[in-house]
């Protein structure tokens, strides 16, 4: 029996989120009966974490054990033939018997982006979310989130549907990065707003309630150092809403040594 790991690039647009459930339409699904296309097998798959519906990935880890002979290298181009479009394996290795994707995660960055351009973007709109006014103040936004960085108990920032008994996590990175190739001269377009946060791991909806709470910050509605006392809270209700999940994506699953660069 082997284990292989591989990595998955997917629009969540479609799709239920990744982790198969009862209404189905979810990524797991249709990377299982690929799977079970090519092999016969269909095996069950470990992820590193569920995504929410609409939400996308770059990167997700999973790994599954099979009989298979196939060379790991040939995985991707034979799962991609039998994959919808909008679901792209990128890499696949052999791992040891034991790897576990969700337990062998280090870190995780996701990133959430904000289209703050007076209109949407045709071609990305499914992975932005729209705020054309007011303009945006980022360095204020920035600010804020560095109040967010350390060990926390982020029950302020998890949904009140978190299952989750031990909300304290560790944020260890937290920036934003502003792409403005798509603002327009004379206008007051302010590009693609693009927040990373890398944590040891994540509370449901965490970085969309952040991502809300931010908004509001960078609108003149909070400020800035507003985050510690939203922190100290423990209340779902001292911070802000949650963003739409169309504006988020796993950017990167870090494994250390585990797995090659």
């Amino acid at each position: 029996m082997r284990n292989l790991c591989m990595t998955v690039a997917y629009d969540g647009t479609n799709y239920n989120g990744f982790q198969t459930q009862p209404i189905g339409s979810t990524v797991q699904d249709e990377l299982e009966a690929s799977i079970l296309s090519l092999t016969g097998d269909k095996p069950k798959i470990i992820a590193s974490g569920r995504t929410d519906a609409g939400v996308h990935a770059y990167a997700q880890v999973f790994n599954f054990h099979t009989t298979s002979q196939i060379p790991a290298d040939r995985w991707p181009l034979a799962l991609n033939a039998r994959l919808p479009q909008d679901i792209v394996v990128t890499r696949s290795w052999e791992v040891s018997p034991e790897f576990n994707s969700r337990h062998a995660a280090k870190r995780k960055t996701y990133r959430y982006t904000i289209n703050a351009n007076r209109h949407p973007d045709v071609f990305q709109r499914h992975m932005q979310f729209h705020h054309p006014a007011p303009r945006l103040d980022i360095g204020a936004m920035e600010e804020a989130l560095q109040h967010l960085v350390g060990t926390y108990d982020f029950t302020s920032f998890a949904s009140t549907q978190s299952q989750k008994t031990d909300h304290v996590r560790t944020l260890l990175e937290a920036h934003i990065e502003v792409d403005v190739s798509t603002c327009r001269p004379g206008t007051v377009d302010q590009g693609f707003i693009h927040i990373f946060l890398t944590g040891t791991g994540f509370l449901q909806h965490m970085v969309r309630i952040i991502t809300g709470t931010l908004l509001q910050v960078g609108e003149g509605k909070r400020k800035p150092d507003e985050m510690k006392n939203i922190l100290l809270a423990c209340d779902r209700a001292a911070a802000g809403p949650t963003a739409v999940g169309k504006g988020l994506a796993l950017w990167n699953v870090d494994y250390g040594d585990l797995l090659p660069e």
